[in-house]
């Protein structure tokens, strides 16, 4: 059974970065406050979707888990996407990014190898096809550990749906606070063969 959820759950994350959004917005003079913006207005939409979810109770509960996770990440891919626009580094939105700010907060091990922090700037390198597989796959697993945790949530319709939203909310403020500590910065791309002449 867990493996199918993880299985699922994977698979979800496949979609989800099958696809990176584009932003409708400029860069902003006050990138910041207008991300702060940005991020607060989807907090309040992942928060809103996830206490939904967790309205229906005990199995019923469990058929939302999925949608409800992939509605999430849309609304938090779509939030990096903005706050990279905001911050005019379209140029440095991709998957390693993606995920990297996505993720960052809960699997921070998992990326010590795809972004490096020198200072002001950021080192991202190019990740193969396999290791982002291989990623998608451990935070597959460890998303599946977390919601099997909080399972019991679901048979509590009304205290699950607080518990949940409120989750969201902290969640997608946290994947807005690493795409702001990202694209502050200075990036930079190292593909394979730039390293392999480095070293």
């Amino acid at each position: 059974m867990n493996g199918d959820k993880s299985n699922l759950i994977t698979k979800t994350l496949y979609e989800i970065f099958n696809e990176i959004p584009k932003s409708n917005l400029n860069k902003s003079n006050t990138p910041f406050v207008d991300a702060q913006k940005v991020i607060n207005t989807a907090s309040l939409k992942a928060a809103a979707v996830s206490g939904v979810a967790a309205l229906p109770p005990g199995p019923f509960g469990f058929a939302t888990i999925a949608p409800e996770l992939y509605t999430v990440w849309k609304i938090q891919a779509q939030m990096v996407a903005d706050v990279c626009a905001l911050y005019g580094q379209n140029s440095h939105l991709t998957q390693e990014s993606m995920i990297y700010c996505l993720f960052r907060h809960g699997s921070g091990h998992l990326f010590n190898d795809v972004v490096i922090r020198i200072g002001e700037r950021a080192l991202i390198k190019r990740a193969s096809l396999k290791f982002m597989q291989s990623i998608l796959e451990k935070i597959g697993m460890r998303v599946t550990q977390r919601v099997i945790s909080k399972s019991i949530t679901r048979f509590l319709p009304f205290v699950g749906a607080v518990t949940l939203a409120g989750y969201a909310k902290y969640d997608t403020s946290n994947v807005g606070k690493n795409a702001i500590d990202l694209f502050k910065s200075q990036i930079e791309f190292q593909d394979k063969e730039t390293e392999k002449k480095s070293a």
